[in-house]
């Protein structure tokens, strides 16, 4: 990588803001972090941040109606949960008939599974997974948010891009950046209750019939992503 100081980092961001629509390096969905690590002539996505600490760039195309993963993580308690879940929710598959639960839920309604009404997300002092009775079938507490969120994401610099055109005519203007760190639950829990995080189920069963999650998690649109941690500084 480039040697860089992090003062040179935001102003080689400022003067990229200035040149307005750039093309594409790459096609598909790489192609903003590949165009972008170009322009800042790096080749990692570790960067200078303040007091000489490594941030890890990200960036996105505002306004994409693509989810990103925050973070996978079997909620509590353990085996328990997603066992229950897929017993009493899950169908079977297309593939090999085995159980299977995919779902997204969120709070702001409940979620139809097999054509009534089934699972929702709950917040207070944790992250629950309720049913239509109000029934606690897993959860997520402070700690284990904490930890994943954090494992998952240190510390940004995150770059976001108005985009225009499609495929190998792509062009981004990359005029919008933030450095984030720290998470906050207070933030988390907002979000997830106003609908903007939502859960993803991805649970199934081995053939013995054991469960098996295959990557439940939290998602948001990569538009939002600054709104989930606790210190937000914006940088242009």
């Amino acid at each position: 990588m480039q040697r860089m100081t992090y003062q040179e980092l935001v102003a080689k961001l400022k003067e990229l803001k200035k040149k307005g629509y750039i093309r594409t390096h790459r096609s598909g969905d790489t192609g903003i972090g590949k165009t972008l690590e170009d322009l800042l002539e790096i080749e990692e996505n570790n960067v200078p941040g303040p007091n000489a600490r490594l941030l890890e760039l990200k960036s996105a195309r505002k306004g994409s109606p693509s989810m990103l993963t925050l973070f996978t993580k079997s909620p509590l308690p353990s085996r328990k949960a997603i066992s229950q879940l897929v017993e009493k929710f899950g169908y079977p598959s297309l593939k090999d008939r085995r159980k299977i639960l995919h779902a997204t839920l969120r709070a702001t309604s409940y979620t139809f599974i097999k054509g009534r009404e089934a699972l929702a997300v709950r917040t207070n002092d944790r992250i629950e997974i309720v049913d239509v009775k109000g029934e606690t079938l897993g959860y997520w507490d402070i700690e284990t948010l904490k930890k994943s969120f954090e494992r998952k994401l240190p510390a940004l610099l995150y770059v976001k891009a108005s985009s225009r055109g499609k495929r190998v005519t792509e062009e981004f203007w990359f005029d919008e950046a933030w450095h984030l760190k720290g998470f906050s639950f207070e933030n988390f829990k907002r979000l997830v209750r106003d609908g903007t995080i939502c859960v993803d189920l991805r649970i199934g069963q081995y053939p013995d019939g054991r469960p098996h999650d295959h990557g439940t998690g939290f998602r948001i649109n990569p538009d939002k992503l600054e709104l989930c941690f606790e210190t937000r500084e914006s940088i242009m």
